[in-house]
């Protein structure tokens, strides 16, 4: 088996596993989904603990402490994947699946669209076209809803908010992994406490089965996170982004199949333009990775007065703006 076709199923186990939490979070109903969130922030850092230890990652972690800038940009990153978290876990624990999925599907357009509002990007006519079907999408739901379609909104937007967070920190997936969640621990512990002093708590009350599912909201996210790491040295980037698109996928199958949410002709009409905006950024993404390719392929001669306008492998882009 080739490394890449390797990576490739490394990639698809990471990303279906990531998709079938959906399923994790109600087993451990009754605890509610703010308790949930607790334990998760709990026992989080113990699960990345033991992976720095297993790796030899404790040179990095602490090099890593010693970056006060570095180290704002991760608790900003913590914040933001806490409220997204929090968010994913009230919907996959409250009827809102199919929601959740809508969310993850719209952060790509989120995330190209933050590229131009924050770091001024430049988009061909192909991304503006996908950012259009993906607002249209939006405005549909929120017609259908009677409201904005918060969970999904706010869903993409703290993702894609932690992205360009994660994209200006100078470090590893584990080492920054283990700053994030460190970050939330005092305050889990906190509301992990006060639950427990009042007699509000349901971990370690209910059952066996419901402490060890409330311990393994830590750990949950562990596998996934490893597989994707393996995965992430031995494919290309441009496939890692076209992966990534399973979750939303397996999410929506949960929520259509398994929770049997309701799909009104809103709803699936919403779907329909943000599919039609992903199949249009991603073909343009795959268009400008054949060129590169293609390039690299061909003998390099000298650069004429008339090749200015070209990208970055020497071929002319037939999408770039003027």
């Amino acid at each position: 088996m080739s490394v890449v076709r390797r990576g490739v199923l490394l990639g698809v186990a990471a990303y279906v596993l990531w998709g079938l939490s959906a399923l994790y979070w109600p087993l451990v109903e009754p605890t509610g989904s703010l308790e949930v969130l607790a334990l998760r922030g709990l026992w989080s850092p113990v699960a990345i603990a033991l992976l720095v230890l297993a790796l030899g990652r404790r040179r990095q972690v602490a090099a890593l402490l010693r970056r006060p800038r570095d180290l704002l940009l991760l608790t900003l990153a913590s914040t933001l994947t806490s409220i997204n978290w929090a968010l994913f876990i009230w919907a996959t624990m409250n009827g809102h699946v199919v929601d959740a999925s809508l969310g993850y599907f719209i952060t790509p357009l989120v995330s190209v669209a933050l590229g131009v509002a924050v770091f001024g990007e430049r988009l061909s006519a192909r991304q503006w076209t996908a950012i259009g079907l993906g607002a249209a999408a939006v405005i549909v739901l929120a017609i259908g809803y009677g409201g904005p379609p918060w969970i999904a909104v706010g869903l993409a937007l703290t993702f894609g908010g932690y992205g360009m967070i994660k994209k200006r920190v100078a470090a590893g997936a584990v080492e920054g992994l283990m700053v994030e969640t460190a970050v939330v621990f005092p305050l889990a512990l906190a509301y992990t406490v006060w639950l427990q002093a009042t007699g509000q708590a349901t971990f370690g009350h209910v059952s066996v089965a419901n402490t060890l599912l409330g311990i393994g909201a830590g750990f949950v996210m562990v596998v996934p996170m490893l597989l994707f790491g393996a995965a992430a040295t031995k494919i290309p980037l441009s496939l890692t982004g076209m992966l990534q698109y399973i979750e939303p996928i397996v999410q929506f199958l949960i929520g259509l199949l398994v929770f049997k949410e309701s799909m009104p002709g809103s709803r699936w009409a919403a779907f329909g333009l943000l599919w039609a905006g992903l199949a249009v950024l991603s073909a343009g993404g795959l268009r400008r990775r054949d060129r590169r390719r293609d390039a690299a392929r061909r003998p390099v001669r000298p650069r004429s007065a008339r090749s200015s306008r070209t990208d970055a492998s020497g071929v002319p882009d037939p999408e770039a703006r003027p």
